[in-house]
């Protein structure tokens, strides 16, 4: 600990990516060893290794935002927001009366959400979209003159740019908050909060085949139970602890806070398989979609509402 004491906070940053591409690399080469056996087309086969490569995706974006600096790092979260919406969008009923509001949605919302986060008016970010663009949409529906199904149409607009928006652009701005005596450190933060989702969910769908089910939302997802999710909640909070050394929190601080952010991660899935079950489909985005072989919203959707809980949570109890 020492020893990592005296590094800079680039060397630190540089050892913690050096660290989890080797875990990785470790992780995939015993994962192609157990399905070795598995032919190649079989399912088992395609899923684990459609987990595999997201995982690696996931961390060259990582990565890639760390390296890029806080500039980069917000551009490149927009360009996951514009594809998360982009799948989320194609599966809603819209008219032809909504292409107003989608094209604000696209190209205006989203630009000016990334840009008020990069320039750090942190007040102005947090209203932004549920205040003025929450306003702002149906106004551009109603001047477009269709009033059949209104209100469903604009809230699935509204749903998406809340989701794919302005949940996923407070992960970069992890990246820019300024803690007293740890400044240039906000990558450990974003790294804690990914690590604790993922924990999270990974812990959820265990207990959940481990413990008796109890599904509380049976139509939803059979393995949901009130058991599993507090046990994943509990193991993201553990995670957190373990990982107290490197962040601005005090290791029950760390507890709390990985708690929190686990639960409404895994929170969050659920409400995203109740949008894709009232659409119809098991995986948003498809296997031809440029984003992925089951659709980057599927990665990225606990993310967008862990992210708003743990960054306004941070924010409000450290007063940064």
């Amino acid at each position: 600990m020492n020893v990592l004491r005296q590094l800079t906070v680039d060397q630190q940053v540089g050892l913690l990516f050096v660290s989890v591409f080797l875990l990785l690399a470790l992780g995939t080469g015993v994962a192609l060893l157990m399905l070795r056996g598995e032919s190649e087309a079989s399912d088992r086969r395609l899923r684990a290794l459609g987990h595999l490569r997201a995982v690696w995706v996931g961390a060259l974006v990582f990565w890639l935002a760390w390296i890029s600096a806080p500039v980069g790092a917000i551009a490149l979260f927009g360009l996951v927001s514009f594809f998360a919406l982009r799948e989320f969008i194609t599966l809603m009923h819209t008219r032809r009366a909504d292409h107003r509001s989608l094209l604000l949605a696209f190209f205006a919302v989203l630009p000016l959400q990334y840009v008020i986060a990069g320039g750090r008016h942190f007040d102005l970010f947090t209203v932004f979209i549920p205040v003025y663009v929450f306003l702002a949409i149906p106004v551009a529906s109603a001047l477009a003159g269709d009033p059949k199904r209104f209100l469903e149409r604009n809230a699935k607009i509204q749903w998406g740019i809340m989701v794919c928006i302005y949940g996923l652009s407070h992960a970069p701005a992890l990246l820019l908050l300024e803690f007293r005596g740890r400044e240039g450190r906000g990558a450990f933060l974003l790294f804690f909060l990914v690590a604790v989702a993922v924990v999270a969910q990974l812990a959820q769908g265990a207990f959940s085949r481990w413990l008796r089910r109890r599904p509380v939302a049976r139509h939803i997802d059979r393995g949901f139970s009130y058991r599993a999710w507090l046990a994943g909640a509990f193991a993201a909070g553990i995670a957190g602890a373990l990982m107290y050394w490197f962040t601005p929190f005090k290791i029950g601080q760390a507890l709390v806070m990985a708690f929190i952010a686990g639960g409404a991660g895994t929170l969050g899935e659920l409400v995203m398989k109740a949008l894709k079950k009232d659409a119809g489909v098991r995986h948003w985005g498809n296997r031809d979609s440029v984003t992925g072989a089951v659709g980057l919203l599927d990665r990225v959707a606990p993310l967008c509402f862990a992210a708003p809980v743990f960054f306004h949570s941070v924010r409000w109890y450290f007063k940064v």
